[in-house]
């Protein structure tokens, strides 16, 4: 029996896919616990893990940094207010990130650190001097490792595939080294105080050096890369997203099933007005089709302003999507990574609206593979996200692209696979 320690950022979309996976391990016979924030100590705690919780990261401020600021939907608009705000959430937090580890790691002795792959902590301090086997596990359907295969990440620019395309990634990925540049200083400055060398590369190109890198996914849906590190292994669809025990809502039952179901989601984090949601509301109202709208449970429907709408349209705080996407036709979505694995393992095609992180990249994938449309912030208007739900609709060929990915992703294994993975870490 070995022991696996999660170390993940507190937000949903980061700890669940994992929760999934330390239920593999769990499922044969190893011992796992997580290190991460109160928020998900609950849904850590109610599936059975131990949660060693942050003790000196200060949980409010980590929720100001991340989305409490309001922020442009472009992100090239204001790339140093970006670079800042990584800054502080990234690399600022590892001291109190290491400190709370070494004492976990004293006290439970972990064979593995699995860990979130923006949380840097065991990457760049304790792989090396703790002298364990630190395992990425990415929450994002796509490698972040940079290479030319792939176009740098946070705008989601297309495939490089043609000549104009491969310029565009060049040209961005130069402007990107320059604009990271003191980042990296930030980056080599703390190792330096663990006694540690600098890096010899970018960071999310160093993660490439740790012994396992999960990646959600098929290379079909990452560019059919052929420019990573042998680390790197796709492991299919890891979705977690409710208690085992948990029942499914009874009104569920009671919508109309000879209609069209559109489940509209912002996700369970925010930082921007509800404006997909708004424009679904009035976009979506009195067709013939039932429109499932949740609103994240930390918001309240009536202060976005959606307590009254159209009879085809419900809103709710929180519906899981294990229960609702087997039934859904089409999902409206901002394109958290999370969203985006479960609606492709159910087959449901999508609208994205992205807005701000990973979600652009995750939105641009989703459209190479002909899986949905996507919209920018600025154009998410009533009659636009109704001719593209619409669109998705009449055109058969959605569904078929997203179950045949669907396929795909079932083959590569799953959690199961992720846990064959890091157990052999700890033979090797």
């Amino acid at each position: 029996m070995a022991r696996f320690l999660f170390t993940a950022w507190p937000f949903p979309g980061h700890v669940h896919p994992n929760i999934a996976i330390a239920h593999a391990l769990h499922e044969r016979g190893h011992e796992v616990a997580f290190y991460t924030g109160s928020k998900a100590r609950a849904a850590v705690e109610g599936e059975g893990f131990r949660c060693f919780p942050f003790e000196r990261i200060d949980e409010a401020r980590l929720y100001h940094i991340v989305f409490s600021q309001r922020r442009s939907f472009a992100p090239w608009k204001h790339p140093f207010r970006l670079v800042t705000v990584l800054r502080e959430w990234l690399l600022e937090t590892i001291p109190q990130q290491v400190a709370d580890l070494q004492v976990v790691m004293a006290a439970w002795q972990p064979d593995v650190v699995v860990s979130d792959v923006t949380f840097w902590g065991p990457f760049l301090v304790l792989h090396e001097t703790c002298d364990i086997p630190v395992a990425v596990s990415s929450f994002v359907p796509g490698c972040m490792i940079p290479g030319p295969d792939a176009p740098p990440w946070g705008l989601g620019l297309p495939r490089p595939r043609n000549r104009r395309t491969r310029l565009l990634a060049r040209l961005v990925g130069a402007a990107t080294d320059l604009l990271v540049a003191d980042f990296r200083r930030t980056a080599d400055a703390l190792r330096q105080r663990y006694g540690l060398s600098p890096l010899s590369m970018p960071v999310h190109a160093f993660l490439g050096q740790m012994p396992l890198y999960l990646v959600p996914g098929a290379p079909e849906f990452d560019y059919e890369r052929r420019d990573l590190p042998p680390s790197v292994h796709y492991i299919g669809s890891v979705v977690w997203n409710k208690p085992r025990d948990e029942p499914s809502p009874a009104w569920l039952s009671e919508l109309r099933a000879d209609q069209p179901w559109i489940h509209v989601t912002e996700g369970t984090m925010h930082a921007q007005g509800p404006i997909v949601l708004k424009a679904a509301a009035q976009g979506l109202a009195n067709l013939p089709v039932q429109v499932i709208m949740t609103t994240g449970k930390d918001r309240d429907p009536a202060q976005l302003g959606l307590d009254e709408t159209a009879s085809n349209v419900r809103v709710e705080r929180w519906v899981s999507h294990a229960d609702l996407l087997p039934r859904t036709d089409v999902l409206v979505t901002t394109g958290g990574g999370s969203t985006v694995m479960a609606a492709l393992s159910a087959g449901v095609p999508m609208v994205l609206v992205p807005t701000q992180w990973e979600k652009p990249d995750n939105a641009q994938r989703v459209v190479e593979v002909g899986a949905g449309i996507r919209l920018a912030p600025r154009r998410c208007k009533p009659r636009r996200l109704r001719e593209a739900v619409e669109q998705i609709l009449k055109d058969p060929s959605f569904r078929q692209n997203v179950l045949r990915l669907a396929a795909i992703f079932e083959r590569y294994g799953g959690a199961a696979r992720a846990a064959e993975l890091l157990i052999k870490l700890v033979d090797s």
